[in-house]
């Protein structure tokens, strides 16, 4: 499997926007590809979508616009079950690093932030789901939890009703012959059905994680641009990529 960049050429096949959900992105980002600083995970992310406009069945596509949908990052203070005490999210790093990425994003050319709500009052720290089933399943115990056995539980609001708004309305307007959707298993199902029956190509792109067997009925194609296990050797976006060049010198 080869990715490069786009084609170059002065006719194209297909105009295509690529949406992300934020959220999801720099989830399954880490996961594929390792922590990065804001600078490079922005980087990344452009260079990520711009895989698809070279892999749509040989085709070449030029790009309309990345648009990307996330929450500014909380600043207001969250108490923490088990330290039994407020911890005020605005100095956290996690709020400087999300901070950072943003304003990276927001000087990408092609690229959109387009920001929903945070639910300040709905949000809280929650145990996470790894700790949580060892919890259950009897391997540890209620005295070995600690500060990091607990991670922030971050509501938004209007990001999914931005992703369905903006598909309808390109769609609608006949701006791209092809929607390229970064997201997991969400509701973007009726925007999707909308998108096709005006004729856009709608591809999904889960990177790697499961969907739900029913959403292929509603996409014209799933594809992921990396491998499902990228490692450092091969996967030019992975954050220890460079270190084995060196060590091949």
């Amino acid at each position: 499997m080869s990715y490069g960049t786009v084609l170059s050429g002065s006719v194209y096949d297909e105009v295509t926007a690529i949406l992300v959900d934020g959220g999801f992105y720099r989830k399954r980002a880490e996961y594929l590809f390792g922590r990065k600083s804001p600078a490079n995970r922005a980087q990344e992310l452009v260079e990520y979508c711009c895989r698809h406009l070279g892999e749509s069945s040989g085709n070449r596509s030029k790009l309309y616009r990345i648009f990307y949908y996330d929450c500014p990052p909380i600043g207001t203070p969250l108490y923490h079950p088990l330290l039994q005490k407020t911890i005020d999210m605005g100095k956290t790093p996690m709020h400087s690093w999300m901070t950072d990425f943003l304003e990276e994003l927001s000087c990408k050319r092609k690229l959109a932030l387009r920001m929903g709500e945070l639910q300040e009052k709905a949000s809280s720290f929650v145990i996470k789901d790894s700790v949580a089933k060892k919890l259950f399943r009897g391997e540890i115990g209620i005295d070995e939890l600690c500060e990091h056995s607990f991670v922030p539980n971050i509501v938004q609001k209007g990001v999914d009703m931005k992703i369905g708004l903006d598909i309808s309305s390109m769609a609608q307007k006949r701006q791209v012959t092809q929607m390229v959707l970064i997201a997991g298993d969400s509701d973007f199902v009726p925007a999707a059905k909308y998108a096709r029956r005006e004729g856009v190509d709608f591809i999904l792109d889960p990177m790697w994680q499961k969907i739900r067997p029913t959403l292929s009925e509603h996409i014209d194609g799933l594809r992921s641009c990396t491998y499902d296990r990228p490692s450092p050797e091969r996967e030019k976006l992975h954050v220890d990529y460079e270190k084995t060049l060196s060590l091949d010198c």
